[in-house]
């Protein structure tokens, strides 16, 4: 049985509880572990010096889970469906970073954004507005706003599901036990049959780009902050990169974007993604340095100066702005949380695990951010799921990894699939490439984003549809189609023959297959 932090009163001895019968004796067992879990102080059997008084702080549970953001909460909520008395350790807030300083408050950023942005081309819809502007600061709380009831809405969840949430820094512990210090510094050990390490990820620090959080910030701070910056430079353009840059553009910061890989924007996306992002980015104004290197960062004057460059030709620049914004990735967190003492494996930084997040020592997994698999909300909850159904003796299939969707929610989106064009043709496939432009689509061009297009790729041989690449108005809500198809082995003729409705978006995935099969129609 699980307890909360309470005080737990003990006879010296037998006979300190006097001639009581055995209903007795239960009633006073009965109601000492009430006080325990209701943390009261109280004496029941007469005079105290007859008492032991003790903290009772080692409780056991079923399930630990070492954090409590898009992995962890979905892992703790799926093991209490599967009967696991469970608690979840949090050190901040409910919902980790996605919940409240990555994927929802950003999203709340970016259509504020994207409202403006209509309201800045309300004539093209034949709508008068006069001299719309953007209030920075209610913008910014807005977003606040958000990532909190996103937050208590995982209150509720823990609630409802009867997880025991427990607040503070978390520490492996031989046992293994887990070690939690609370704000007033006051140590807890506790114990689980099976541990969870999601511990997620934090901004990666360059050593040439050194955060301050006032003239460079990382992703936290560029979404509180006190004043509009006029000028902002971002080191980085991948997805939280672009997207910061596309928010700061369009809210009247003039934005520059600088990446070290050759490639430019999204470099991990198929190359025809970047290079119609880089167009559409050009025509907005948004400068974009691709292949250049940051080497150094002067902030002593009231002008920051960004020194790059060009891995190419050696050429510098020197860019003046306000604010930079390194937007490098993540990087795990697995420091301070016990691994060395209990000889947990890492590699290249991060936990190593099998097919089910065992780690190599018994009881202890791991999920999320920590482990070298994409750094995705989504994966991380999938993770949690299979972990514990494998830690409860069912048989989940292992994560298909090749079938994991990404999203990017600048404007226009970008979403993704499997091999990029350049991958699978690397692991030698004969391909088939279909693409369908949405400048060719009714329903684009009625909404006013006719920018993008949606790219196919198959398997010559057998059909396999080996990836999908998008880029366009609203493709994130597009792109899961694509991942339940080629997770049934749905070949491309099957596509082409399952009707989409018209007018919509998603006929331009049928049309993509059609042109890969050269059986496109509005084309």
């Amino acid at each position: 049985m699980a307890f909360s932090e309470g005080f737990f009163f003990i006879a010296t001895k037998v006979g300190d509880f006097g001639n009581q019968n055995e209903d007795q004796k239960y009633l006073c067992t009965r109601v000492t572990t009430q006080a325990v879990e209701s943390e009261t102080k109280i004496g029941l059997f007469g005079p105290q010096n007859n008492i032991i008084k003790s903290t009772f702080k080692n409780m056991n549970f079923d399930l630990i889970v070492i954090g409590s953001g898009p992995g962890g909460y979905v892992a703790a909520i799926r093991a209490s469906q599967l009967g696991m008395n469970v608690a979840v350790i949090e050190r901040e807030s409910l919902g980790g970073i996605c919940l409240n300083w990555g994927c929802i408050p950003t999203k709340a950023l970016l259509k504020s954004a994207q409202v403006f942005d209509y309201l800045n081309h309300a004539a093209e819809y034949g709508i008068k507005v006069e001299n719309p502007s953007a209030d920075f600061d209610a913008i910014i709380k807005r977003s606040r706003g958000v990532a909190d009831g996103m937050s208590k809405g995982v209150q509720f969840l823990m609630k409802k599901n009867k997880i025991t949430v427990i607040m503070g820094n978390a520490k492996l512990i031989k046992g293994p036990k887990v070690a939690v210090t609370d704000a007033a510094d006051t140590v807890t050990e506790y114990t689980a049959k099976s541990i969870i390490i999601a511990t997620g990820g934090r901004a990666k620090a360059l050593p040439n780009l050194p955060i301050d959080g006032k003239k460079i910030v990382e992703y936290r701070k560029a979404m509180t902050l006190e004043n509009l910056p006029k000028r902002l430079v971002v080191v980085g353009a991948g997805a939280i990169g672009v997207e910061f840059g596309y928010f700061y553009h369009t809210i009247g910061s003039e934005v520059s974007i600088v990446e070290f890989m050759d490639q430019g924007l999204v470099p991990r996306e198929d190359a025809d993604i970047s290079k119609e992002l880089a167009k559409i980015y050009a025509k907005k104004g948004i400068k974009v340095y691709a292949g250049w290197a940051v080497e150094t960062v002067d902030t002593s004057g009231n002008d920051i100066k960004v020194n790059m460059k060009n891995k190419k030709d050696g050429k510098t620049e020197t860019i003046l702005c306000d604010v930079v914004l390194s937007a490098a990735g993540v990087t795990p967190n697995i420091e301070n949380i016990g691994l060395e003492e209990l000889g947990i494996v890492t590699e290249r930084g991060y936990i190593k695990v099998n097919d089910y997040y065992q780690t190599n020592v018994p009881g202890i997994f791991a999920i999320g951010d920590v482990l070298p698999t994409q750094a995705l909300a989504h994966v991380a909850s999938a993770e949690g799921i299979t972990c514990v159904e494998k830690i409860a003796g069912h048989h989940p299939e292992p994560i298909d990894y090749n079938n994991i969707p990404g999203c990017t929610y600048c404007l226009p989106e970008i979403a993704s699939v499997g091999y990029t064009e350049q991958a699978a043709k690397e692991a030698g496939y004969e391909v088939l490439i279909g693409k369908f432009p949405f400048a060719a689509s009714g329903k684009a061009k009625a909404s006013g984003h006719s920018e993008g297009f949606v790219k196919v790729i198959f398997d010559k041989k057998y059909g396999e549809w080996l990836g999908a690449h998008m880029i366009g108005a609203n493709v994130t809500e597009l792109i899961a189609e694509v991942v339940v198809a080629r997770k049934l082995e749905t070949t491309g003729h099957e596509i082409i023959k399952s009707i989409h409705p018209h007018p919509t978006m998603s006929e331009a995935i049928m049309e993509a297959a059609a042109a890969a099969y050269g059986e496109v129609i509005h084309l």
